[in-house]
């Protein structure tokens, strides 16, 4: 009897322990800061249109932050994190060179908004703040509003190292892709939801030419490309383009929020191979074919994806704190 007294109290601790390890989404609630600061959202949101007024670049810059973010070590705004002499943070990562500046600068620019009614200061994550900024950039550019639950705190680390097989890649086949979200508890048709946010941003040539000069020994092109869309890509990219040179992720409706994406990828016109083998590969078609032909199918679906990412590896008050700058642990 004690014998298994001991087995069952080593149980519960393993449990807890797991527990402990992988902290849910339960302290996560749309009310959290009712009684802190009461007009968080309409503060946020004001900042980040006034930030779109100013470029357009905020829009995926700052819903590319987000998924960086949470990728990396849960959403606890560790992307936000700057490098110093005994240091390097995630955001100095190869992978995250490209996050553009303009999804910082709105994270930083809210915060401050937030910090300087006395009410509010230093009571909201930097966490928190970025996944309110996500949803309203998304509203501003014609996608589905949501609730944005909250509560996160903020990441006590920053490491470049552990970026490292974290983000997906635009070489990636499905089984790479279906691999990478289930490790953050995201299922196929969660990951094919996410990769509707390429129907907006860019990317730098870099990324795909592989698919327009040198895919394989038999052939040049990748034959899953529209021939006259890798022809057009072959002139805005010529062999040695200025590495600086983006161009739209979706060439269609590149501003705009919407199911486009995927009526793109029916057409050929995925840019990176991890886009168009959505819709090459059987097991995922159906999906790319019910969200190309109803865009309040592909958003639901979104808002359900983007609901479940928000909660991977939350932080608590136990690992984590609320950061008064950002950019320092």
């Amino acid at each position: 009897m004690g014998r298994l007294n001991l087995i069952l109290v080593w149980s519960l601790s393993l449990t807890l322990s797991l527990y402990n390890l992988h902290p849910t989404s339960a302290q996560l609630s749309p009310n959290h800061y009712a009684n802190v600061c009461p007009n968080l959202e309409s503060i946020v949101r004001q900042v980040v249109n006034t930030k779109f007024q100013q470029t357009f670049v905020t829009v995926p810059a700052t819903l590319r932050l987000f998924f960086h973010d949470c990728f990396v070590q849960g959403c606890d705004a560790s992307v936000l994190v700057a490098s110093t002499g005994n240091n390097q943070a995630e955001k100095d990562h190869p992978d995250n060179l490209s996050l553009a500046g303009d999804g910082f600068d709105t994270v930083i620019k809210a915060k401050a908004a937030v910090d300087a009614v006395p009410q509010c200061r230093n009571k909201v994550s930097c966490a928190d703040i970025l996944a309110l900024a996500t949803r309203d950039v998304i509203v501003l550019s014609g996608g589905p509003s949501y609730t944005v639950e909250l509560g996160r705190f903020d990441g006590l680390v920053s490491r470049a190292s552990d970026v490292n097989g974290r983000l997906p890649q635009p070489t990636f086949n499905l089984n790479q892709l279906n691999s990478l979200f289930a490790a953050n508890g995201l299922t196929q048709t969660d990951m094919i939801a996410l990769s509707g946010a390429h129907t907006l941003g860019f990317s730098h040539c870099s990324k795909f030419a592989n698919r327009i000069y040198s895919f394989n020994g038999q052939t040049p092109v990748d034959p899953s490309l529209n021939k006259q869309y890798a022809t057009q890509l072959q002139q805005m990219c010529p062999r040695n383009v200025d590495p600086r040179i983006a161009i739209n992720m979706d060439p269609t409706t590149p501003r705009r929020f919407d199911n486009v994406y995927y009526q793109n990828l029916q057409q050929g016109k995925g840019l990176f191979t991890s886009d168009q083998i959505l819709f090459t590969d059987q097991r995922s078609r159906n999906t790319v074919n019910s969200f190309a032909s109803n865009a309040n199918v592909f958003n639901s679906n979104f808002i359900a994806a983007m609901t479940k990412l928000g909660r991977v590896g939350v932080k608590t008050a136990r690992n984590g704190k609320i950061r008064t700058d950002c950019s320092v642990l």
